[in-house]
């Protein structure tokens, strides 16, 4: 907790020195406390989804339930850009910032319970970017196995999706999540998936630009999809679930 103390020490200093001048920056540092608050009781965020997941029924029989375990780019996915498979028996399971290890712990509870058919996992970009500390690709790599071992070990089959490229075109992104990382990343995951049997769903080739980085125009910071990159991403990732399905 002297994270949070901290914090609200230093909350408590500016609203000495300036009383009414800085509200917005007293707000920011209030929501920063709350945030970090947050994950030191619940690291991974199992509370996210516990309330949701708890309504979830079983599966009627011939559904084919997907469930999309993954970071801010699964959980802007029809949130805040893009439409998230309308009609479709799927399930929006991303937590924004999110690390492997993160997703890892809260794997029973937001993918396995569910009873899905197939889980879509894409994660690694926060890893690479040091969000919850410094982690080598080995153990990124690790912990992406360890989801798809638990999910063909349930019955449910994986498909492993490529983390998209960043650019620096609106804001720098590059320096915290370099593309050469995140091609390397890449290639191991299509590796892995050929030689277990899991779907590698390519959403980086499809995004580069002739600079090799992220198309301007399918993001909204270097980063994240905006609505075109989802228009991008929905069919790519229909296709791969179809492709799993049929295995």
């Amino acid at each position: 907790m002297k994270l949070t103390f901290l914090l609200l020490a230093c909350a408590a200093v500016l609203s000495a020195q300036t009383p009414a001048a800085e509200p917005t920056e007293l707000s920011k540092l209030k929501t920063t406390v709350d945030r970090q608050e947050r994950t030191l009781k619940d690291w991974p965020n199992l509370n996210r989804y516990r309330a949701e997941n708890a309504t979830v029924v079983a599966p009627v029989a011939g559904e084919e339930r997907v469930v999309f375990m993954g970071d801010s780019i699964t959980d802007g996915w029809g949130r805040r850009y893009g439409k998230f498979f309308p009609g479709k028996p799927y399930i929006n399971r991303g937590i924004s910032g999110q690390t492997t290890p993160q997703m890892l712990l809260r794997f029973r509870a937001d993918v396995i319970e569910l009873h899905p058919k197939v889980v879509v996992i894409l994660a690694g970009t926060n890893d690479i970017s040091g969000n919850t500390g410094p982690m080598t690709l080995k153990e990124t790599e690790a912990n992406l196995m360890s989801m798809a071992e638990l999910a063909r070990a349930n019955g449910i089959r994986v498909v492993l999706s490529a983390l998209l490229p960043t650019c620096d075109y609106i804001r720098p992104q590059t320096d915290r999540r370099p593309n050469e990382k995140i091609r390397e990343l890449n290639i191991w995951m299509r590796g892995y998936a050929a030689g277990t049997g899991a779907v590698f769903l390519d959403y980086f080739t499809p995004s580069l630009d002739d600079k090799q980085v992220l198309k301007k125009e399918l993001t909204y910071d270097g980063l994240h999809p905006n609505e075109a990159g989802y228009e991008v991403m929905g069919p790519l990732a229909q296709k791969a679930i179809d492709v799993a399905l049929a295995k």
